[in-house]
């Protein structure tokens, strides 16, 4: 069945009787047919109505959309639908598009405004505050370090200021590890010196928990330690974080510094108990000389005397295995001698007396006895090395 040419010129039948439409005369050429549309290329051949003319648009107007990020985001509310009730007047003006973006973008500002006011009147912005203090204080950069973590700081160093650090292993290499921390109180900012003397005061005074055997600690290993800042406290950061760290800032840590005791056996760490004692005691000493302040030496070393004498005689009353029993038996017969010299610096009358004493006290330790005994109980026997004055070098040495 054929189909029937549309009404117009008749047209020569081809052979067979049909009817052939006239071909275009142009890309652009007016239909030959009445009442119908012009014909152009088209990919797939000739198509039919009116060729497109593209219209230049109006620019989207700037300040409608700034408007809705704010909205969307509920940032700066009131700035927001400001922004929106000035986009509304400048399309206006101006013709331009965005009408819709500023109109969403000043109802959710003011949406926001609302929510705000309702916050501020039922206390829910302080709440809000509180919420993001104590994130701070729970994600604080220093850092959410716990006890026994080992980190990297992006500078590589422990000195200055670092804004975040990098948890690693502690068996590979690192710049610190984390052997305590310390809570401040709430309230106003101490001060940075303040702060720096309770960093001092509460990590050496905790060193002894985390390194109980402090021969096992390399010379080239010092306490360093992470505080607040005036600006972390104002988000809620009130956390010291003491760390062990290598003396040389180009140099780093590897492996565990470690020894709580833990790992340990009865006799060491009978051993270590009762040196951690003696040693805490002899870091109290006085920072005037014996000939600024004689008395306060005196005090001092009467204190000395007392716990030397208690721990003197927790050891000699320990049950030692066959190993350490003569090793321990002779230190102990050290300890005694030094006991009285702490006594007779406690009594003595002047200066040259009592340094005579304190002299004979220190003497005793971190010799012989101390490294035979130590060998015997299976721990470290190199003495740590001090920078002390002659006459009080080892002040801080085991016993």
């Amino acid at each position: 069945m054929s189909i029937p040419p549309p009404p117009g010129p008749a047209q020569p039948p081809d052979p067979q009787g049909q009817y052939q439409a006239p071909p275009p005369q142009g890309p652009y050429a007016p239909s030959p047919f009445p009442h119908q549309q012009a014909a152009w290329p088209t990919p797939h051949g000739y198509g039919y109505g009116y060729p497109y003319v593209p219209v230049p648009q109006p620019p989207v107007n700037g300040v409608a959309i700034a408007a809705l990020v704010l909205g969307v985001f509920c940032f700066l509310p009131a700035v927001g639908l400001v922004l929106g009730v000035i986009a509304l007047v400048q399309i206006k003006r101006k013709g331009q598009r965005g009408k819709a973006l500023a109109v969403t973008g000043a109802a959710l500002s003011a949406a926001g405004v609302g929510l705000w006011a309702l916050m501020l009147a039922t206390g829910g912005a302080a709440a809000f505050w509180e919420g993001v203090k104590e994130g701070a204080r729970e994600g604080n950069a220093a850092f959410s370090l716990d006890k026994g973590d080992c980190f990297d700081t992006p500078s590589g160093s422990l000195q200055g200021v670092t804004y975040d650090v990098d948890k690693v292993p502690c068996s590979g290499e690192h710049d610190g590890e984390v052997f305590a921390t310390v809570a401040l109180p709430d309230g106003g900012y101490p001060g940075d010196e303040r702060v720096t003397e309770i960093a001092d005061e509460k990590c050496y005074a905790l060193l002894g928990d985390y390194a109980l055997d402090l021969w096992a600690v390399p010379d080239h290993v010092d306490v360093y330690y992470l505080s607040p800042t005036s600006q972390s406290w104002r988000l809620g950061d009130r956390e010291i974080t003491c760390v062990f760290g290598n003396t040389d800032e180009r140099g780093g840590l590897t492996g565990s510094l470690r020894n709580d005791g833990t790992a340990m056996d009865a006799d060491q760490l009978a051993y270590l108990e009762a040196v951690r004692e003696i040693d805490a005691v002899l870091d109290t000493e006085p920072e005037a000389y014996p000939e600024d302040d004689l008395p306060g030496n005196r005090e001092w070393a009467g204190e000395v005397h007392a716990v030397l004498d208690e721990q003197t005689g927790v050891l000699r009353a320990h049950t030692w295995g066959p190993d350490a029993e003569r090793p321990l038996a002779e230190l102990v017969r050290e300890l005694e001698a030094a006991v009285e010299d702490w006594r007779e610096a406690a009594d003595a009358k002047d200066v040259d007396t009592f340094y005579e004493h304190y002299d004979n006290a220190y003497g005793f330790y971190g010799g012989e006895a101390t490294v035979t005994a130590r060998e015997a109980l299976g721990l470290d026997t190199s003495p740590p090395a001090y920078d002390y004055d002659e006459g009080a070098e080892g002040a801080t040495e085991d016993a």
